[in-house]
């Protein structure tokens, strides 16, 4: 994996604690459908999609704050992962350009 990849997985996982955010902030809005992001890897890079669940006709907001809060555990753990990923290519990288011929 390269830094681009990490790079573009920590982006799709803001976009989804974005959304995450979006969607806790609007818990107590009368008929609030809330938004679901998935994300997905392909060989290179990582992208986030989002869209809005089906609408139940609830007069009450129909996010599911039990979804949310995982969702942001997950998101967090992503993130770190692919910092800790980045730091170890970077320090890989600072000892290869050390190293004296």
């Amino acid at each position: 994996m390269n830094v681009s990849s990490n790079i573009s997985s920590i982006q799709a996982h803001q976009t989804w604690m974005n959304t995450t955010a979006n969607n806790v902030a609007n818990v107590n809005s009368d008929r609030y459908v809330p938004t679901d992001t998935r994300v997905v890897g392909s060989e290179n890079s990582v992208t986030a999609n989002s869209r809005k669940v089906d609408d139940n006709g609830s007069k009450m907001s129909q996010t599911d704050l039990s979804k949310e809060m995982s969702d942001q555990i997950i998101t967090q753990g992503a993130t770190a992962v692919n910092v800790t990923a980045i730091r170890a290519q970077d320090e890989m990288l600072g000892s290869l350009l050390d190293t004296k011929a």
